[in-house]
This record gives C-alpha cells, structure tokens and sequence, in this order.
C-alpha cells in the first residue's frame, strides 16, 4: 500500500486505516488477497489522521470478512460500529529511504532496486558513473542524510519486506538481497526494524 512516498507492507493480521481523502495506491505482488472497504466520513467516529496500520487478526479480521460480503444498510451499521471499537494500532518501524537526487547516485539506485544484492563497492560504481568514491560518499550523505553503507541496507531490507510477507524462507530472501546467510541478513532486519523478521510478520493475537 503506497501514500505519498511511503509504503507499507501488510501481512495477513495487518490493515492499514487510510484517512478520507487520502491519494494512495494499492500495489498486489504475486499471490495476494486483499479486503478494501469504505466507511462514510460523516459516520466515521475514528480520529486517526494519518495512515495508520491497525491489528486485523481475531474479531475484527472476521467482522471485516463480514463486511466485505455485502449487507443491508441497517446490518452494515451495526456492524461498522464494532468495527470502530475493535481498531486497534499496531506499533510499526518505519523504514526511511529517499531517493538521491544527483544523476550519478540514482542510476546506482535504480541498479540497486533492480538487484538488491548487487555487491559492487562504492568505488567499483564511481568507476560507472564517472566519480570517485569520495564524491558520491559525500553527495549521497547530503542528498539522503546516510553513508552509502547504511542506505543500501535499508534499501535491501525494505527490498525484502514483500518476498518475506509473500511467504519466502527467511534464508531464500536473505540470499535474494544480498546476504550470504540468514544470520547476516536478521543483523540488520534487526538494527533497521528493531525486531527479527520473525517477529515483525508474527500474529498480534499469538
């Protein structure tokens, strides 16, 4: 689910409450189910005023499933009302990575995105664009605020935020990113999400 330039990754006991207008997208990779519904702004008693990922395991995923089926205006009412009381937000980690800006720096990001675990160095890319390391060390600090070591580990682990909610072994994902082992690759999922991937995909209600 993307807004602005935020996206989220939603696993099956997660849903993300989109205030009324709010642009968004909605993006479906391989195998993937989603329930979308709509409440009227004027009955909406919620005062969430940003996107804000909610727990959808339990009740409220099966009064949603509920919801989803189609009922009559009356049952629909009372039905969205225990929707109202069920929301529950789920503390999430946020995963900062901007796009550089210089030309140099964003064809290396496009090539990073395309292949996340591309291992090329900062001075094997300078000798690409034409630049040395020094200089695009120093341009992408100012353009993202990160070294480039730093920003390519977040790139890689928001990289594989959709193989691992799409059901891939932490191993495989870990591999497709760039890491040799799954204890390299949960390092820095750790550092950069504050939990292990695990963790992070795991049920609330467990």
């Amino acid at each position: 689910m993307g807004v602005d330039d935020r996206t989220w990754v939603l696993p099956r006991a997660r849903g993300l409450w989109i205030p009324a207008g709010t642009p968004h997208d909605v993006l479906a990779d391989g195998d993937t189910t989603m329930v979308g519904l709509y409440f009227a702004p004027t009955d909406c008693p919620v005062a969430f005023s940003a996107p804000t990922v909610i727990d959808t395991s339990g009740l409220l995923g099966h009064l949603l499933d509920h919801l989803a089926g189609g009922l009559d205006p009356q049952a629909r009412s009372r039905a969205e009302a225990v929707v109202f009381d069920l929301l529950v937000p789920v503390p999430t980690a946020t995963i900062e990575l901007g796009m550089p800006t210089d030309l140099r720096l964003r064809h290396i990001a496009e090539a990073l995105h395309a292949d996340p675990a591309d291992p090329r160095t900062l001075a094997q890319w300078g000798r690409l664009v034409g630049a040395s390391s020094r200089t695009l060390a120093r341009v992408i600090q100012g353009d993202t605020g990160m070294t480039f070591a730093t920003w390519r580990t977040r790139l890689r682990i928001a990289a594989a935020l959709p193989r691992l909610a799409a059901g891939g072994p932490v191993n495989r994902v870990a591999h497709d990113v760039g890491y040799a082992t799954p204890s390299a690759f949960v390092a820095p999922f750790r550092r950069t999400t504050g939990t292990t991937p695990g963790r992070y995909f795991a049920d609330p209600s467990d």
